[in-house]
């Protein structure tokens, strides 16, 4: 008996910081809340190269991933399937982020954990996350994430 495929959404998050900040920007939807830079991997895209782009365009800042904080992967309850990977990174350098509207976002800013308490948050998975990151939490390699088929390393961590 054939099984159907399982419809797969793929997003990415970005966690950038810069000392004790960290990187919001103002969406256009959602109510104008704030958010992380996000957003759902294209077609031929991936989740390295999507994660880069959303934060890009969101917040108009370039950024250097440092690696991941977390991989979602949760069953809707349509059946369908959502996988969300939250990687972590810090600006690439020390361009400002954007102050002007645009078809992705409203504006983008630096923030610490006590600003959030004066932002509309879309979620408190944001002020989780910051917290989370905040009191040093394990940040895994990027080379966790891996094409089919590349080559396995070794001796590289030891236990």
């Amino acid at each position: 008996m054939a099984r159907e495929p399982i419809s797969t959404l793929y997003f990415t998050l970005v966690v950038v910081h810069l000392e004790d900040r960290f990187l919001l920007v103002q969406e256009r939807k959602y109510d104008q809340q704030w958010y992380l830079p996000a957003g759902r991997v294209e077609k031929g895209e991936t989740l390295l190269d999507a994660a880069v782009r959303n934060t890009v365009q969101e917040a108009g800042i370039s950024v250097i991933v440092e690696g991941i904080l977390r991989v979602e992967h949760t069953v809707m309850p349509r059946g369908n399937v959502r996988l969300r990977v939250i990687f972590v990174a810090r600006p690439e350098d020390k361009t400002p982020p954007k102050s002007k509207p645009d078809e992705y976002t409203l504006c983008a800013g630096w923030y610490s954990l006590k600003e959030l308490d004066q932002l509309s948050l879309r979620g408190e998975e944001v002020r989780e996350m910051f917290q989370y990151m905040a009191s040093g939490a394990p940040i895994y390699p990027i080379d966790l994430l891996s094409i089919e088929g590349a080559p396995f390393k070794t001796n590289r961590y030891r236990w």
